[in-house]
């Protein structure tokens, strides 16, 4: 049966900052789905605060340290037995003026964006070798496939920094480098880039979305639960014979 293939009955799935904007969505989309869901954050209370569903957890990580990652994993499967999906959602930045940014605020977003995905992956290898399976999905976006178009960003505050699509377009290709390299063990490895997902907050500023809608071929900006399917999808068996593989989730914006 296809639907069998879709379901993630008895799965355990890692997704970091999995209570954030899309985070949510993509968290409930996996447990509707039947698969356990172990949120990885910093902030019991803005879990609390985000969700009341059965078969979705709560465990304290943080990107920025390697320890903690390797900590964080090690509680997981000590309790779970197993775990079979990473998703790499959380990053962190400052930062945003392309020609006054420090040295440190570039420092910064490239390693909340780019360095703290590669901590993730290199500690859950030794969990998934030693099943001789897994799956890892990395969450890239638009802009590290394609520059912004600035003339959306006239007339606003909101400017997409330049470490943000450097450091994406560096998650997009690491996560074909792991793909290769791990293939032989029978770990996917892939990459979703959203966009344009603006946060509630920006949704406010009604110009700035009105100039989003018009550059995306399908005239709308995306919401949270257009992102479900495809993590369904890479968590799942549907896509046992995909991997190294950059999904753009984002109404056509690469498409032109």
């Amino acid at each position: 049966m296809v639907s069998e293939l879709f379901s993630l009955s008895g799965k355990v799935i890692l997704v970091s900052g999995g209570y954030g904007y899309l985070g949510k969505s993509i968290t409930l989309g996996l447990a509707e789905h039947g698969a356990k869901v172990v949120v990885l954050g910093r902030s019991k209370q803005k879990f609390d605060d985000v969700f009341n569903f059965p078969d979705i957890y709560f465990f304290e990580m943080d990107i920025s340290s390697s320890e903690s990652v390797k900590e964080c994993f090690a509680s997981i499967f000590q309790q779970f037995g197993r775990i079979d999906v990473l998703i790499n959602n959380a990053f962190y930045s400052r930062g945003n003026d392309p020609e006054k940014m420090t040295d440190e605020d570039w420092s910064f977003g490239v390693d909340g964006n780019l360095n703290s995905t590669f901590r993730c992956i290199r500690e859950i290898i030794p969990y998934f070798k030693q099943n001789k399976n897994g799956r890892i999905i990395n969450v890239a976006s638009m802009y590290g496939m394609v520059s912004p178009d600035f003339k959306v960003y006239e007339n606003n505050n909101f400017l997409n920094p330049p470490h943000y699509g450097a450091a994406k377009a560096g998650v997009i290709q690491m996560t074909k480098y792991y793909a290769c390299y791990l293939g032989k063990y029978n770990i996917l490895v892939n990459c979703v880039s959203p966009g344009p997902f603006p946060s509630e907050m920006v949704q406010e500023n009604e110009e700035f979305i009105a100039n989003l809608k018009a550059k995306n071929p399908l005239g709308r900006i995306g919401t949270p639960d257009d992102l479900k399917g495809v993590f369904v999808l890479l968590s799942s068996d549907a896509s046992k014979f995909i991997t190294g593989q950059n999904f753009a989730v984002d109404g056509g914006w690469t498409a032109w």
